[in-house]
């Protein structure tokens, strides 16, 4: 299966506060892993300082979860995340959890770029453009 474009993996990890009182994992933490599994987008591809270095910021300003399957403590899941479509100042970003191979949760993230003195939108990156056009 052809990787999808900007593709990464991450082992997830559930932490004993990471759970609530039924004892599953928190809708919150999927905000974190999300969070993480961006982070290393731009690590692999981007790194945040370069893009901070030259003024950009990168926003999240929606973000979508279907829960399918309830995580627990001593799960091992993992998370892959890949830009699904990148316009001239937009991102999708697509993103899904797995447990054993089986998705138990499927989210969409949706952002821009702002710059850091103006805080204004911004083109995307083209660097990125690149990256996601040769992917």
């Amino acid at each position: 299966m052809k990787p999808k474009p900007l593709e990464v993996n991450l082992d997830l990890s559930v932490k004993t506060y990471d759970i609530d009182f039924a004892g599953i994992v928190s809708n919150i933490v999927y905000i974190r892993w999300l969070e993480d599994l961006r982070l290393k987008i731009l690590e692999t591809y981007l790194p945040l300082e370069q893009l901070m270095d030259r003024g950009y910021c990168p926003i999240i300003n929606s973000t979508e979860i279907a829960y399918k399957k309830a995580l627990r403590i001593g799960d091992r899941p993992i998370g892959k995340m890949w830009v699904a479509k990148l316009g001239q100042s937009r991102c999708t970003l697509q993103a899904e959890i797995y447990l054993n191979h089986e998705i138990v949760t499927t989210a969409k993230q949706v952002g821009f770029f702002v710059n850091l003195a103006t805080m204004r939108p911004m083109a995307v990156p083209e660097k990125l453009k690149a990256l996601y056009h040769h992917a």
